[in-house]
C-alpha cells in the first residue's frame, strides 16, 4: 500500500472521529494539502479497490477493509510516538513529525516488537488509544470535552486529539499535556471561549483548543 493511500485512509478515519469535522472531499483535500481534483481521483480509485464508499458530492466513508488498513497505520504511528516519547523524551510535536515518516516503513512484525518492548501500551502520549494487532481499540473513558466542562471544577487532561504543529507548540509552552491538572474558571457561551487556570496561570482558549482537549475528574 502506498504512502498516499495510507495517509488518505488515515485522514478519513481521523476526521470521522473528530469533533465538528466531516469527510467530504474538500475537507480531506485541505487536511492533506492536495487539490479537490486529486482527492476525487484518489477516492474513485480506492472505491474500486473496496476500501472506501464514494458517491459524488457526499461524505467519504471507509469500508471494513479500509478501516482495517487505516487502523493498522494508526497503530504503527501511535506505537512509534510512544516509543520516541519514552525512549528519547522528544516533544509532542517531534514525536508526531517523526512517527508520520516511520509509520510507512514499519512492518506488522516490527510494530508488534515495539508493542512488546513498551509492554503493550493502551494509549499514546497524546492520550489517543492504540489499536491492537487486530485493529481493535480498547474502550476508554476520556471524560468530557473542555468546551463542555463545568465552570468552577477541577480536572485532569486525559487526551489531546490533535496533529497541528502550532497547537502542539502552544500546548507544550503552557503545560497542556496528558495528566496535567487544571481548573475551569469560566465558560463564555456566546463567544465559545473557555477560561482555565493551569500551572498557576490563566488562559482563555477558543474552540480550536476546547474541542480537542478531553478532561477527567
Amino acid at each position: 500500500m502506498s504512502v498516499s493511500t495510507e495517509n488518505f485512509l488515515k485522514t478519513i478515519y481521523n476526521l470521522e472521529k473528530g469533533i465538528g469535522k466531516d469527510t467530504k472531499p474538500g475537507t480531506i483535500a485541505n487536511a492533506l494539502g492536495i487539490t479537490n481534483a486529486a482527492t476525487t481521483d484518489m477516492a474513485r480509485k480506492l472505491a474500486t479497490r473496496g476500501l472506501i464508499n464514494y458517491t459524488k458530492y457526499q461524505k467519504l466513508t471507509l469500508t471494513p477493509a479500509g478501516q482495517k488498513m487505516a487502523l493498522s497505520i494508526i497503530r504503527k504511528h501511535r506505537l512509534w510516538e510512544s516509543f520516541l516519547f519514552q525512549t528519547f523524551n522528544l516533544s509532542l510535536h517531534e514525536i508526531h513529525k517523526e512517527a508520520e515518516m516511520l509509520e510507512h516503513q514499519t512492518s506488522d512484525f516490527l510494530a508488534e516488537k515495539i508493542n512488546i518492548f513498551l509492554d503493550n501500551p493502551k494509549f499514546d502520549p497524546h492520550g489517543d488509544p492504540i489499536p491492537d494487532s487486530e485493529g481493535t481499540i480498547a474502550p476508554g473513558n476520556h471524560g468530557v470535552l473542555l468546551s463542555d466542562a463545568n465552570a468552577g471544577e477541577n480536572y485532569f487532561i486525559a487526551r489531546i486529539y490533535n496533529s497541528d504543529d502550532e497547537i502542539f507548540e502552544f500546548c507544550e509552552a503552557n503545560n497542556l499535556s496528558v495528566g496535567s491538572p487544571l481548573k475551569v474558571e469560566k465558560q463564555f457561551k456566546k463567544t465559545h471561549m473557555t477560561e482555565i487556570n493551569i500551572d498557576k496561570k490563566r488562559l482563555i482558549l477558543n474552540r480550536n483548543f476546547t474541542n480537542i482537549i478531553y478532561l477527567t475528574k
